[in-house]
């Protein structure tokens, strides 16, 4: 394997600053499936909220498959003239406390996973980082009106524990943040992430309010002080609009109250599991039909 540091570039006097810190090494990837871009959110909003600096610069040109995802281009009139770049950087960021932490984030790495997660795993050892840590979301037959949940997973097994059961054992294709974490345990450095479950109609949108979830999930975790920011206010505003929304369309109250009803009894009855999409389409077919029977009876 070529030396994974030549794949990076740093800054020695912010390396230098983080000597002592054990920071914390957040990891959000751009690319594999993250519905209502969880992922993409938190990046965007740490860097927003948060003071920072680049410490490292990975050289993506060799990580990217450019013909797998290619940059957008501007041509007007009679030439090109602007054209979106690439990059994978590393940030120094400082929380409200001023506790500095590392913020990984761009394009999944396309190639070279081996050599790419053992240049990453060999920052974080140098730097003594305390932990690997990471957040997404995953689409789930779930109501948008309901608290978020959010499952845990880690290299540590004691440390994610009272997740909702929505999952045994399965095989997935991988994506490069799971591998990080798989083979960070493997180094003995603790991996944890939380996947918020987001509403499957809502897959394709942004939704602050599990951004959130997992925002405060992370800074529990890490012991961190990420301000929340504006995103309980977004998630307010969103839950408007959508109520709205649902009013003009006469098919989704029907879906939504079954999920809700399903939701609710799974909450009281304190079962630690969310309803199947099966259960919930026949939730949503017995709902219809008591409809269409109630309005039969009027008839």
């Amino acid at each position: 394997m070529i030396d994974p540091r030549l794949l990076y570039t740093f800054n020695p006097e912010v390396w230098s600053s983080l000597d002592g810190k054990r920071p914390v090494l957040i990891h959000l990837f751009e690319g594999y499936v993250d519905a209502a871009a969880v992922n993409r959110g938190l990046a965007t909003h740490i860097l927003a909220h948060c003071k920072h600096e680049v410490l490292a610069e990975f050289d993506h040109d060799q990580l990217h498959d450019y013909r797998s995802r290619r940059p957008q281009m501007v041509f007007d009139t009679n030439k090109w003239v602007s054209m979106s770049d690439f990059s994978l950087l590393l940030y120094k960021v400082l929380d409200a406390e001023g506790q500095p932490f590392l913020l990984l984030s761009g394009p999944e790495p396309d190639t070279q996973w081996r050599r790419m997660t053992q240049a990453v795993l060999g920052i974080a050892e140098r730097l003594d980082s305390a932990m690997l840590l990471t957040g997404s979301g995953v689409p789930m037959a779930v109501p948008h009106t309901r608290p978020t949940l959010v499952t845990s997973h880690s290299t540590d097994p004691a440390r994610a524990t009272g997740n909702p059961l929505w999952i045994d054992r399965i095989q997935i294709p991988g994506s490069f943040s799971a591998a990080l974490e798989y083979r960070g345990g493997h180094a003995g450095i603790t991996g944890m992430g939380f996947v918020a479950h987001v509403p499957h109609y809502l897959a394709q949108s942004t939704f602050p309010q599990a951004t959130a979830a997992v925002l405060r999930r992370m800074n529990e975790a890490a012991g961190l002080s990420i301000p929340l920011g504006e995103l309980d206010d977004e998630a307010e505003q969103q839950l408007v609009t959508i109520q709205a929304e649902v009013q003009e369309d006469s098919e989704f109250p029907a879906v939504l109250a079954a999920l809700e009803e399903q939701y609710d009894q799974l909450a009281d009855s304190g079962r630690a599991a969310v309803p199947t999409a099966d259960e919930i389409g026949a939730a949503v077919e017995q709902f219809l039909a008591e409809q269409d029977d109630s309005g039969d009876g009027q008839g």
